[in-house]
């Protein structure tokens, strides 16, 4: 018994270890753009965490005292934790499957379109209500007005490495044909009907493309990111949570079968070692007399 709580309480310690990842996860998703203005995916991540450490905590206690039914529901709500994990992370992975930028000529940057990613992040961001709160978050921050101090020529833009929401929400859609003149300011072609997004730019720079597809899709791009990043710290957790709980069962039977052959083997040691002195010792003299 105290062999299999030493166990459980090994196993919870590492459990409290992995939790830390799981929550830190979420805590950067706070900090990036996208999520920021987004504040999805990383709430049940933190709260997931937060969970994982409780329940760990509880079963370390549990374990160290010998409370029964505290580890009981260590044990039911553990389980039930690891399920949610592996569900939570089926789902970034399905939601983020598709997503991938478009290249276009003489640009160094991507385009994206709402066509590209999944149903659910679309869904994410169509409704009007959903995306003037977005909007307003994103008109706030400074991704669009640092590329005026960062690129002054046309060339050096073109050449730039922009983030998938500055490609899609900071200038507008490449296949409109505007001109250049800085980041965030283009002169209008005569004919703007090649896709609803041309008609949507504004120099006003508190408008530029924040209504336009473009700047959707550059959202959920990031999105999609983000996600991707996130969910690759999950999979490792989830992985070593998993796999220490299997493995410990095997480390205890070995360590039984190292233990039971030590034991044999001082038996033996001690056998030997008793046969020996009863061969050193000097055969008792016979003292009776015959008549």
């Amino acid at each position: 018994m105290a062999m299999s709580n030493n166990v459980i309480g090994g196993i919870n310690f590492i459990a409290v270890i992995l939790s830390i990842p799981i929550i830190g996860a979420g805590i950067w998703l706070t900090n990036e753009q996208a999520d920021s203005c987004v504040q999805f995916l990383q709430w049940p991540v933190i709260i997931l965490g937060v969970l994982i450490l409780v329940v760990a905590l509880a079963g370390f206690i549990g374990a160290f005292w010998r409370v029964s039914w505290l580890l009981i529901i260590y044990m039911v709500a553990m389980l039930v934790l690891v399920i949610l994990l592996v569900c939570l992370v089926c789902f970034v992975y399905m939601v983020t499957l598709r997503g991938h930028g478009n290249i276009e000529p003489n640009r160094a940057y991507l385009e994206y379109r709402m066509d590209d990613f999944s149903g659910y992040l679309r869904r994410r961001v169509r409704s009007s209500f959903k995306w003037d709160r977005i909007r307003s978050c994103l008109s706030q921050t400074n991704m669009c007005a640092e590329l005026n101090q960062s690129y002054r020529m046309a060339q050096d833009f073109f050449n730039a490495r922009l983030t998938p929401m500055q490609s899609g929400c900071c200038k507008p859609p490449t296949q409109c044909a505007y001109t250049f003149v800085n980041p965030t300011y283009w002169i209008s072609p005569i004919n703007t009907a090649a896709d609803m997004d041309c008609l949507q730019w504004s120099n006003d720079q508190t408008q530029l493309c924040y209504n336009c597809d473009s700047c959707k899709a550059g959202l959920l791009a990031n999105l999609r990111k983000e996600w991707r990043r996130a969910n690759v710290i999950l999979i490792i957790t989830l992985i070593v949570l998993v796999a220490v709980p299997s493995g410990m069962p095997k480390l205890r039977t070995s360590s039984a079968n190292t233990n039971k052959a030590t034991l044999n083997n001082n038996l033996q040691s001690q056998c030997v070692l008793r046969a020996q002195r009863n061969l050193r010792k000097p055969p008792k003299a016979d003292f009776s007399t015959h008549e």
